[in-house]
């Protein structure tokens, strides 16, 4: 058992990491919908995939699953107890923290063997 067994969100869209460039503004497609990132680096933006216009270069295909309720910021090893039994299962990873939550989200295809590798680590999943 995980020093966090979490009750884990899985969101019901699929997302897509956008590269867009240094000095554009927050595109009106991207903040659609109950979740969207924009932080800004050089160059990348997380929203829901069905948002994203043809001709944006992005990587396609996320599911996205967050921790339940909210946590305080002195709360040590939640990502950890998530991310390890992920790494463990080969399993490639994009996390997004904010000010209450973690969100991680994986690939499509990797989506039934993460919610495997995380509910035998005693995590449970529901639906949004």
């Amino acid at each position: 058992m995980p020093p966090h067994a979490l009750d884990l969100i899985l969101l019901s869209d699929t997302f897509a990491v956008s590269k867009l460039p240094t000095d554009a503004s927050l595109p009106p497609w991207a903040a659609i919908g109950p979740f969207f990132s924009l932080t800004r680096t050089a160059d990348e933006l997380v929203c829901k995939e069905s948002l994203v216009p043809q001709g944006v270069t992005c990587d396609r295909g996320w599911k996205c699953f967050r921790v339940a309720g909210s946590m305080p910021f002195s709360l040590v090893g939640v990502l950890a107890s998530l991310v390890q039994p992920l790494a463990a299962a080969g399993i490639s990873v994009f996390a997004v923290s904010t000010f209450d939550s973690d969100y991680v989200l994986v690939k499509t295809a990797d989506l039934e063997r993460a919610q495997r590798a995380l509910e035998q680590t005693g995590h449970s999943f529901r639906q949004l």
